[in-house]
């Protein structure tokens, strides 16, 4: 196949990003579609490696660049971490297809110690204890005893400190940026006494056993989109649309569309304290859960509803009017003045 027919597919150039971009090309390919060339594209949030995303604008900072290319026609899709992408999109750019959901949920790692077994303190603050991850995985309650009163943990999120706050109202939230290998290296070594990531990428990278714990969304509601990967095209661009519609899985992507429809109807952006997760319930229909959560924990919306798969943009709208109603914009107003951007 020439130069002219294939497709040119932008990505970041982080392990994960890479994993994504190689795994679209192939499914492409292997539903008979054009070959994909890789352009790596190097972003505002790589390049800022050594400060928090909440003070740089936001997870925005790994899209805008490639989102760029693709306005420009330097690339004729890109591929995100779909909870990396603006609740609304740049006019022109539209989401055409998403691979399949992987664990949407936030996973707890504990340190690894040389014999393989996890590294955590007890309870009783009486230093650290080596127990297995199996053991101190069993529940949620067993893992907050066991990582004792006061642990740091590796996050940088607003969204999962306001949620964990209150489960660990005594610990240390730090931020940690970098490549997962380097994040999961700094906590074997004693950086951090625990990392809360999203289980997506660890089970995607080979990474599944350093899941501890995968968090339940009763106490930690993931962000939207969590765990699904996204294809961006122009507007009008058949040929990338007609290469990626067979690998379009439909469940994620009517998730997806409910979960991003109250995002944009909250006003949220990808550093804000918003859960939300859609599902595919027995009976077919869309079941949806969220939250808004205070930076300090202290107050928390949720919401909860249900509609047929085909009015997942709907749902995701009247779930966001029912939080607002129940006073979540006026946590959102205090969040972002927190963070020195206007209401």
């Amino acid at each position: 196949m020439n130069s002219a027919q294939e497709l040119r597919l932008g990505t970041r150039g982080s392990q994960l990003a890479l994993w994504q971009a190689n795994t679209v090309a192939a499914r492409i390919a292997a539903a008979g579609g054009p070959a994909c060339r890789i352009i790596v594209i190097k972003t505002d949030g790589d390049r800022l490696q050594s400060r928090p995303l909440s003070e740089i604008g936001g997870k925005g900072l790994f899209v805008k660049e490639i989102e760029d290319a693709l306005l420009a026609g330097e690339i004729d899709l890109a591929v995100h971490s779909s909870k990396d992408m603006a609740a609304v999109l740049p006019h022109g750019l539209r989401i055409t297809a998403v691979l399949p959901r992987e664990n949407p949920l936030d996973a707890l790692v504990l340190p690894v110690m040389a014999d393989g077994s996890a590294r955590i303190a007890v309870a009783n603050g009486q230093g650290p204890s080596a127990v297995s991850h199996q053991r101190s995985a069993q529940t949620l309650e067993d893992l907050i005893a066991a990582v004792g009163p006061s642990p740091s943990i590796g996050t940088g999120s607003v969204r999962r400190i306001a949620q964990l706050i209150r489960l660990f109202p005594g610990a240390r939230f730090q931020g940690i940026r970098g490549n997962l290998d380097t994040r999961l290296r700094k906590l074997d070594e004693g950086a951090h006494d625990a990392l809360v990531l999203a289980a997506a990428g660890l089970n995607r990278l080979g990474f599944a056993a350093r899941i501890s714990l995968s968090i339940p969304a009763a106490a930690c509601v993931p962000a939207p989109g969590q765990g699904i990967v996204a294809i961006e095209i122009r507007d009008g661009d058949s040929r990338a649309a007609d290469a990626v519609a067979p690998i379009n899985d439909e469940a994620a992507y009517d998730a997806l569309a409910a979960e991003r429809a109250l995002l944009a109807t909250l006003g949220g952006g990808c550093q804000t304290p918003v859960g939300a997760l859609a599902s595919i319930a027995a009976d077919g229909a869309l079941e949806m859960i969220a939250a808004v959560i205070a930076l300090d924990g202290r107050r928390v919306i949720r919401g909860r509803a249900s509609a047929p798969r085909g009015d997942a943009e709907s749902l995701g709208r009247r779930v966001a009017v029912q939080l607002i109603a129940d006073g979540a914009g006026e946590i959102l107003a205090e969040a972002q003045r927190a963070q020195g951007r206007q209401p």
